[in-house]
């Protein structure tokens, strides 16, 4: 009958037990999860007296599953009783696993289980201080099953050559190339925080893009792209430049002023304009070009988007840029150019202390939702002809 336990059922139940890793955890003296006894739905007097038959094959299945006829998996608790119309009878309440053995063969994962022992004898001989979290992650463990030769051989490399300042192309480990060290970064960063010693991290760089910094390896320079919207300034004939961040604080060009776009095509499409050039921005990353001090004497103006995160990018611009100015982020441009209108998936709402009155009233239209749900122009949805208006209505051209 429905709703009365099968050997389905039980399956479920244990596979639960590995599902969380509580199984592979109690192998490395986590808490223990047997025996286990799990009580089984069962059919009511009133069911075994209308669906007898029934409930005799129900009870049928459960033994032929049991350890009485395969010789591993659950034993049945049986429950006597008296019935007045059938008698004295007995009916299984619960399935009892009595070992771990008895749980994997149930659901099959007596070969898994012995690789992640083998797995965590490997691990913890060489990095005994791994235990812990071998308890915790099991399941991780199993996982990346493939990966431990490379993971032990870097974390074995960086634990011989501390804070090695080389980069991560360098590491002369076998099996280990930077795309394995990029696509473990999370991992490996657990790992290290665990083996390293606290003076060969530094704490201050978190994450998979401060992995180099927190463990001392040279990280690949930042780059920054930008065009020369003058002539005159051009260097040897080239407008479109990529250098390093390092090479761009150094080279101070005589422009007078600076545009940012978040764009490719605006920034490769970006009219001529006098004594200036424009840059192609990087979201929320600003520090970089903080580095180049020569910046700070130019005039900064930014075009972004028209949505929360454009004006959460210009107000995080200026905590580097106080006097930056924006272009095209106003009410008039948003207006004009509904029929472009979309939509942002996860809007910002945090105050922004730094944008301009008129900034500000439309960033507050725009997470309150006043003109329209979650809206959003994007700035190459705005028409080039309007865009060489408003360089000119600016004084720019």
């Amino acid at each position: 009958m429905s709703g009365w336990s099968t050997p389905g059922d039980i399956r479920k139940r244990v596979r639960r037990e590995w599902d969380t890793g509580r199984i592979l955890a109690a192998m490395l003296g986590g808490e223990p999860v047997f025996p286990l006894r799990i009580p089984l739905k069962k059919p009511t007097p009133q069911a075994l007296s209308e669906h007898f038959e029934l409930a005799r094959r129900w009870i049928a299945g459960l033994v032929a599953v049991s350890r009485d006829e395969t010789g591993a998996g659950y034993q049945l608790e049986w429950r006597e009783f008296n019935h007045r119309q059938l008698g004295r009878n007995r009916i299984p309440v619960a399935a009892v696993l009595e070992c771990e053995r008895d749980g994997l063969a149930l659901i099959g994962k007596q070969r898994d289980a012995a690789m992640f022992r083998a797995l965590a004898a490997t691990i913890t001989g060489g990095f005994p201080a791994l235990s812990p979290w071998l308890k915790k992650y099991p399941l991780t463990v199993l996982d990346n099953s493939g990966n431990w030769p490379a993971l032990l051989a870097v974390l074995n490399w960086v634990v011989g050559h501390p804070r090695s300042g080389v980069y991560l192309r360098q590491i002369d480990a076998p099996g280990v190339d930077t795309k394995f060290i990029e696509r473990h970064r999370g991992l490996l960063g657990e790992l290290l925080d665990i083996v390293l010693p606290p003076e060969s991290i530094n704490t201050q760089y978190t994450g998979a893009g401060g992995f180099e910094m927190r463990y001392g390896f040279k990280p690949k320079s930042s780059q920054i792209r930008f065009r020369i919207l003058d002539p005159k300034f051009f260097i040897q004939g080239m407008s479109d430049l990529t250098v390093a961040c390092g090479e761009f604080a150094q080279l101070i060009l005589p422009v007078r002023r600076v545009f940012i776009t978040e764009n490719e095509i605006n920034f490769l499409a970006f009219p001529r304009v006098p004594d200036s050039l424009v840059l192609f921005g990087s979201g929320y990353g600003f520090d970089t070009l903080a580095q180049a001090d020569w910046l700070r004497h130019k005039e900064i103006i930014y075009w972004g988007d028209i949505d929360s995160h454009g004006f959460a990018i210009l107000d995080q611009l200026r905590s580097y840029f106080p006097a930056a100015r924006s272009l095209l982020m106003d009410r008039e441009t948003l207006l004009e150019h509904r029929a472009f209108w979309g939509g942002e998936d996860s809007p910002a709402n945090r105050e922004l202390n730094r944008l301009q009155p008129e900034e500000s009233a439309l960033y507050d239209d725009l997470r309150c939702n006043s003109i329209a749900p979650s809206l959003r122009l994007e700035q190459e949805r705005i028409g080039f002809a309007w865009v060489e208006a408003a360089l000119v209505r600016a004084g720019f051209r």
